[in-house]
């Protein structure tokens, strides 16, 4: 499971959505937010926007260096 996916999967646990329910407010399909949380697939960041828009969250994108 990826940063991404983990993510996803618990602020849409914590927010009380479905994944349809959320799937439904950010524009896309169920299947796509199933794909998403299970890391077979990675969001664009338009999609991500939306999704983390719905759950009333913030997206913010840092870059690190490996130790």
């Amino acid at each position: 499971m990826t940063d991404t996916a983990a993510l996803v999967s618990h602020w849409r646990r914590q927010r009380g959505m479905f994944q349809a329910e959320l799937a439904s407010a950010a524009g896309t399909g169920q299947a796509a937010i199933s794909r998403i949380e299970s890391g077979r697939d990675v969001p664009t960041l338009p999609v991500l926007e939306r999704i983390a828009t719905t759950m009333g969250c913030s997206l913010a994108i840092t870059f690190t260096t490996d130790p």
